[in-house]
């Protein structure tokens, strides 16, 4: 299971105060240093965090792949055009929303989505759907020529019982295997951390999880490297 760091709340914490410290470019780098397999940010259209400036220098040093998550905004989807990442994933986005609460919708925008895919197939960037393990929106996805799936993780993450959370993994279990079968990548994310992917590190048809969060925070505590090796134990204890 590969595993790609979201440098976003790096920047969050940065503009706290509008400074220019820390610097989410110089925490993906010395993710990179560490091992991580990808770096991913979130150009919102309200720019709370990640900024033009930081999304030119992420595609300029970042080596492993990048992966541009946005929403279906047609002055996002431009910039995304311009810089070229490897991947972009849309993602539903709200303005009063904290982080990003739920999968997209891709059957109730579907012209809107396919139209935005086949702009970014045109610069040659793989597209990825961050949906629910939800099998109707996922073949809808497929059917639109998305390249990915990412499975939202939220449910899963904040389930408050055992029997709960088991429930979700068995969705996404069900859910991977189902994309895997349509000939899809496999990738999943939001609100895992430590404890939960040592639940979750079981699902071998994940070909990838996104973190963020949760190894920002640990990297206040221990430094970016530190945190990333972390959680690599994790993954391969």
């Amino acid at each position: 299971m590969r595993f790609a760091l979201n440098v976003d709340h790096v920047a969050t914490l940065r503009n706290a105060r509008g400074e220019v410290q820390p610097d989410p470019v110089t925490a993906a780098l010395l993710a990179e240093q560490a091992g991580v397999d990808g770096i991913v940010f979130h150009l919102r259209e309200d720019r709370r965090h990640i900024n033009e400036r930081d999304v030119r220098l992420l595609r300029e040093l970042v080596t492993t792949k990048l992966d541009f998550e946005m929403a279906a905004a047609e002055e996002i989807i431009k910039i995304a055009c311009d810089v070229g990442p490897e991947l972009a994933t849309l993602v539903p986005e709200k303005r009063q929303e904290l982080t990003t609460e739920g999968g997209l919708n891709v059957i109730d925008n579907l012209s809107l989505i396919r139209d935005t895919i086949k702009e970014l197939h045109k610069a040659n960037i793989d597209v990825s759907i961050f949906t629910e393990p939800d099998i109707d929106q996922i073949d809808v996805s497929a059917e639109i020529e998305a390249d990915f799936i990412e499975i939202h993780t939220g449910v899963f993450a904040n389930a408050v019982t055992e029997e709960e959370q088991f429930d979700e993994l068995e969705k996404i279990r069900g859910a991977a295997k189902h994309i895997k079968k349509l000939g899809l990548g496999v990738n999943a994310g939001h609100g895992l951390n430590y404890q939960n992917m040592k639940i979750f590190r079981e699902l071998t048809d994940i070909d990838e999880v996104s973190i963020g969060h949760a190894v920002i925070a640990r990297a206040v505590f221990v430094g970016i490297t530190e945190a990333v090796n972390e959680m690599f134990r994790v993954l391969r204890d």
